[in-house]
């Protein structure tokens, strides 16, 4: 695998978490090389695209992209970038991993939750029509082979790294056809890993489960919209979405990003959190071979949470963006 990356600096924080991200990986000495493109609103109305063709023939070469945050509007205007990317490059399986960190005080301090959101399909395959002017139709759409692929990459996950247990999430008591197709599709995989255990829980069920007793999950598989929620839901059991990470994997491409937004409120205000970005860039490593570089800026971020100093302001610190960097850069 080639060492250059594509790198997509986004709206609002994007930019300014960017920066920090990759100079605390040169720092690591991941020995990357960028091609990094200006992609999201900003350029839409400047250029009338949202990402330039130099970018995505780029990501087409390198096979690899660390994306930060980008605006979509709400109810209007064009369709999230984040969901053309995985349907355009099949990007079906997003990982989403929720684990406490001791340095960070929340309710419970023993979640180690991840979550395998299905990422192609479901309602947010944005099929969608105007039956008349006051009546909008969205199509639900399950099909048995990204069901599959989505569950069987749950369930090798699980093997690999020695977890217990696989947790199908539905709602087949109300949607009968399309999310009862995902849950007989997980118990007929299910069989396939006969020393996991597999169990299957009600959506909003979870919900509820999970600010009670959030340590009874460890590996979870659902839907896209289902996903979407629940991960949001995991990451303030850990601290909120600033320390949360994710990654888009497909066939021959992959994607990382964090699972928040470009909080357009604190934007240029050099207050923003970069922690759930680097983690993605960290998994990106990990997908890359580059383990022991992950290995290290993790430790050197443990090291300044724990130290408890030096902390942005959504972890009740003053530090400023550039402060939090430099910090973790020192710890390295």
């Amino acid at each position: 695998m080639s060492d250059t990356i594509t790198v997509f600096k986004g709206d609002g924080i994007g930019p300014e978490i960017t920066d920090a991200v990759l100079k605390i990986l040169d720092a690591a000495g991941a020995g990357l090389t960028y091609e990094i493109f200006s992609v999201g609103e900003a350029e839409y109305e400047a250029h009338g695209e949202l990402i330039p063709a130099e970018g995505l023939a780029s990501f087409e070469r390198t096979k690899v992209l660390l994306k930060s945050p980008i605006t979509t509007p709400v109810g209007k205007g064009f369709r999230s970038l984040n969901v053309m990317m995985r349907k355009k490059y099949d990007l079906y399986a997003n990982i989403r991993p929720a684990k406490s960190n001791s340095a960070v005080k929340t309710p419970f301090d023993n979640v180690d939750i991840v979550m395998f959101r299905e990422n192609t399909e479901d309602l947010y395959a944005g099929v969608e029509e105007m039956v008349d002017e006051n009546t909008a139709h969205s199509i639900k759409i399950i099909t048995r082979k990204c069901s599959e692929r989505i569950i069987r990459d749950a369930f090798a996950y699980a093997a690999r790294q020695g977890r217990r247990k696989v947790t199908c999430v539905h709602k087949a008591n109300i949607m009968k056809l399309s999310d009862g197709l995902f849950r007989d599709v997980f118990y007929e995989v299910s069989k396939e890993y006969p020393g996991i255990e597999a169990e299957d829980k009600i959506v909003d069920n979870v919900a509820m489960q999970l600010v009670m007793k959030p340590w009874q999950f460890d590996v979870m598989v659902t839907e896209n919209l289902y996903g979407d929620i629940l991960s949001d839901l995991t990451s303030g059991l850990i601290g909120g979405l600033g320390l949360l990470p994710s990654s888009n994997l497909g066939c021959g491409y992959a994607m990382f990003e964090a699972v928040h937004g470009s909080a357009p409120d604190i934007a240029g205000k050099g207050i923003a959190n970069p922690t759930a970005f680097l983690w993605s860039a960290c998994m990106m490593l990990e997908h890359m071979g580059k383990t022991d570089c992950a290995a290290k800026i993790r430790k050197a971020v443990d090291e300044v949470l724990a130290q408890g100093t030096v902390k942005t302001p959504d972890l009740g610190g003053t530090a400023s963006t550039t402060e939090y960097q430099e910090a973790i850069i020192k710890h390295l």
